[in-house]
């Protein structure tokens, strides 16, 4: 039976990428009782009708999915955030890296408009980039005319699978148009669909850029932690996870706790302060949730 990846999904419609053809396909009915929804970047088996139509017949195991947006088998996300206008926030970025580690992504973060802030604005930043390179994050800075952005970036898309993310106004768009001319002339889609409208129809595409697939969408819009158990947090902030298992206790939340390894690390200086700060609010935003029956 054929096999393929979908690519795009619009009006009902899967396009599925087999080889060098796309095969329009619809989802088989018995999907929709085992509440079965093909997403955009399934792999999938399909029974083809003839060279450009189908049927898909079975979606393979995932790696992970989200819901918003709805795509799936991600392995990076790039977290695009600005160094003023808006003013960076760790709090946010604290909050996408939880939610992407969660899904088991990849997470990359760049920082844009370098050139806008003063030299103590720069310091501080500086010291934020060293702590997220610490932890093992790949931190870019990106100014504005930077020429050698395209060849320190593009290299991140090659062999993976993206999305991009970050909060609106911080230059994703212009970002793209630095990093893929080529790409804008030949859809002019991704610049697109990060400024449409509310009324715009939206649909999630997967593109080949560089040796890799990026997905065209507006990124995360859903920030919540309503999959997370708060046992389960303290693991997406690697830090806290590598310490975890020398606590006292197997299921330490690392806050009222004798003898926990998080906590002497934040003391000592080896976990920066305010992430542990943040960790305790969405901890505390975890517990406060209605209970799901």
């Amino acid at each position: 039976m054929p096999k393929g990846q979908i690519r795009k999904a619009l009006s009902g419609f899967y396009y599925v990428k087999d080889g060098d053809r796309f095969v329009q396909c619809r989802g088989r009915g018995v999907f929709r009782n085992r509440q079965i929804s093909p997403l955009v970047g399934d792999f999938v088996d399909y029974e083809a009708e003839n060279d450009r139509e189908g049927t898909i017949t079975h979606v393979h195991e995932r790696k992970n999915e989200l819901i918003r947006p709805p795509i799936a088998n991600i392995d990076q996300a790039i977290l695009v955030f600005s160094a003023k206008e808006p003013d960076f926030h760790p709090l946010l970025l604290d909050r996408f890296l939880t939610v992407i580690e969660s899904y088991d992504i990849e997470p990359v973060i760049i920082l844009t408009k370098m050139d806008l802030p003063d030299a103590e604005e720069k310091e501080r930043l500086a010291r934020y980039s060293e702590d997220y390179r610490a932890i093992g994050y790949e931190v870019f800075h990106v100014m504005k005319g930077d020429e050698s952005l395209a060849a320190e970036l593009l290299p991140l898309l090659a062999g993976n699978t993206s999305v991009l993310a970050g909060q609106s106004g911080v230059g994703k768009s212009t970002l793209l148009n630095t990093l893929l001319p080529e790409l804008e002339l030949k859809t002019g889609v991704i610049s697109d669909a990060l400024n449409r409208g509310k009324h715009t129809t939206r649909h999630v595409e997967l593109i080949e850029v560089n040796g890799g697939l990026l997905a065209d969408t507006p990124g995360f819009s859903s920030l919540d932690f309503n999959h997370i158990e708060k046992e389960e947090l303290s693991g997406y902030f690697p830090e806290m996870a590598e310490r975890s298992p020398a606590c006292k206790f197997r299921e330490c939340l690392h806050t009222n706790e004798p003898k926990c390894a998080v906590k002497a690390a934040v003391q000592s200086g080896g976990i920066p302060e305010y992430r542990y700060t943040h960790y305790v609010q969405f901890l505390e935003e975890i517990m406060e949730r209605k209970p799901r029956y």
